[in-house]
């Protein structure tokens, strides 16, 4: 009776195929949106994803200030910022950034979805988000990621 062996391929650099995908903000719950976003990061929406490789896609996001939240957070939502000195804590409302810097709130929102070490910083380094409609990546041709 003979044994049947299976192996696993487990992706390398070498491997992996990136694409490039744009998403469209205008209306989108910051939460789910980012969420969709930071698997596509980190290459889980692929067959061949390995979790200590970064196969992910490279994702451009555009009209960040035209994103939404849900309940009461835009008005509630506090982002903080802290200096290192005494009394460094600075607080911002989530109204306020979205005024002051719109791609801030999506950027920190997929960066905390993101592994934290080495292979997250890489991933979030294929993350490129616009304020309004236009991007420098045409180039790449980039496709439409629907949600």
């Amino acid at each position: 009776m003979s044994k049947l062996h299976f192996t696993t391929k487990h992706a390398n650099e070498a491997s992996v195929q990136r694409e490039w995908h744009v998403v469209d903000g205008t209306n989108q719950t910051v939460g789910r949106m980012c969420a969709r976003i930071a698997a596509v990061l980190r290459g889980k929406h692929k067959a061949s994803y390995t979790p200590h490789v970064d196969t992910g896609d490279y994702v451009i996001v555009l009209n960040a200030e035209k994103v939404i939240f849900t309940g009461n957070k835009f008005e509630d939502k506090l982002y903080q910022n802290f200096s290192g000195y005494p009394g460094g804590l600075r607080e911002e409302t989530a109204k306020n950034l979205i005024k002051r810097r719109p791609e801030a709130i999506v950027e920190r929102a997929v960066k905390g979805m993101l592994p934290k070490n080495k292979l997250g910083r890489k991933m979030y380094k294929k993350l490129f988000v616009y304020a309004g409609d236009k991007h420098a990546h045409t180039a790449q041709q980039p496709k439409a990621l629907k949600f």
